[in-house]
């Protein structure tokens, strides 16, 4: 039990299985990874991110977290965004929510979750944002998908604002950054129709002269 040799001889089975219809490709896998995109998912196990766009794992940087929320003091999600422009050289960032967010749900509701209420309160505060064009909304189910998008969008903002994403532009790379939302009930991403490729699209107060 202590040692989950399940798991072990799953992995065991998965190398064989790989290797015979690729014999090539942990070769190929083990060489120094070059990816053209940044995730910024959520954790949930529902949402693997290289196998919903059908990538393999080294086609696909990849950053998980309760709800795909980018705070500029997490310095985990800022190392990742730095690693991924300045060393990796990626020319897309792509922040993924998907419905049904566990996450997403929890903010929405008043009673205490532990720990992650402290996590939560930045989906709280974009819930705050757009409370009007939310509580419009007379059935729950769509304001909960709103939300999952509305997040999105402000991650998508977040990831606009770092000085790494800014330092990039400035330096006159090419780096776009996009907002999409995933269908847990159809696998399918639905284009959220964000999408910033340079400082003249973010607010006046955030850009860095």
């Amino acid at each position: 039990m202590r040692k989950l040799l399940h798991l072990f001889e799953n992995n065991k089975k998965w190398a064989a299985k790989t290797s015979e219809s690729d014999p090539n490709f942990f070769l190929r896998l083990s060489k120094q990874q070059s990816p053209q995109y940044l995730w910024i998912g959520c954790a949930d196990s529902r949402v693997p991110a290289n196998q919903i766009v059908d990538l393999l794992p080294g086609e696909i940087f990849v950053h998980r977290n309760i709800a795909n929320v980018v705070v500029h003091t997490d310095l985990n999600c800022l190392s990742v965004i730095q690693y991924a422009v300045e060393v990796l050289k990626i020319e897309h960032i792509i922040v993924c929510g998907h419905y049904g967010c566990g996450g997403i749900k929890a903010a929405l509701e008043s009673k205490e979750h532990g720990l992650i209420d402290n996590w939560l309160r930045h989906i709280k505060d974009v819930y705050r944002f757009h409370q009007k064009k939310i509580d419009a909304l007379e059935n729950e189910t769509d304001r909960f998908r709103l939300l999952c998008e509305l997040n999105v969008v402000e991650q998508v903002a977040n990831v606009c604002h770092t000085t790494i994403v800014q330092n990039a532009w400035k330096a006159g790379r090419e780096l776009a950054v996009h907002g999409w939302v995933y269908g847990l009930e159809d696998g399918i991403i639905k284009d959220l129709d964000v999408c910033i490729t340079g400082p003249d699209e973010i607010s006046a107060i955030h850009r860095m002269k």
